[in-house]
């Protein structure tokens, strides 16, 4: 069991959020047998930063113009980041349209099926699987990954899905990493939480 105080020295900037999530955190890690240190400091330390330290729950996509052609080169123009820049509604269609189950941009899918949950699950295809998994409409209901008993279940299938339980065991975390982002986004901030929650967690 992960209590409210530990998950807030992990995690100073998450106040009463760490009162609210650590019995749905805690029951997660029970189902999904994150049960032993490397574990779970594996896991906060991605939760941490994938929801800015438990406080974020739904992807922010509120990108200038700017923004817009350095993360998101491929989908913009310069004259059409102009045209979206600061229109997450927008944004989330262009660059989620005809991918992850999502129809064209025009159908409004990438907005509805933008990232929630503790580990941002995104697409209509993963919410379509999370929620078969999980019992939930979360295709009818995506705003139900917004609770934070599904924002952890959710994050904790993920999780098991990945066979995230090896690589921690291993301590393999820069390929938990990639594994979860894709990449090394934000690696030293993923990095900093580990070393905080494996001392922590002992």
């Amino acid at each position: 069991m992960i209590t409210p105080d530990q998950l807030r020295e992990m995690m100073p900037d998450a106040d009463s959020a760490a009162d609210t999530f650590a019995d749905p955190l805690s029951k997660a890690m029970l189902e999904f047998e994150i049960n032993t240190p490397l574990r779970e400091a594996a896991f906060l330390a991605q939760i941490a930063v994938e929801s800015e330290e438990l406080r974020v729950l739904i992807e922010n996509l509120n990108y200038s113009a700017q923004a817009l052609l350095k993360i998101f080169a491929r989908h913009f123009t310069e004259a059409q980041a102009a045209q979206y820049g600061h229109k997450p509604e927008m944004i989330a269609n262009r660059i989620y349209a005809n991918r992850m189950g999502n129809a064209s941009e025009q159908s409004g899918d990438g907005w509805k099926y933008r990232g929630r949950g503790l580990i941002q699950t995104t697409g209509k295809e993963n919410y379509e699987e999370v929620g078969k998994a999980l019992n939930l409409d979360l295709i009818n209901h995506p705003e139900l990954l917004e609770q934070p008993e599904n924002a952890a279940i959710s994050a904790g299938f993920f999780w098991h899905k990945h066979l995230l339980n090896d690589l921690a065991d291993d301590a393999q975390f820069k390929n938990i990493c990639i594994r979860i982002n894709g990449g090394l986004n934000d690696f030293s901030q993923r990095l900093k939480f580990y070393h905080a929650a494996l001392e922590i967690l002992g």
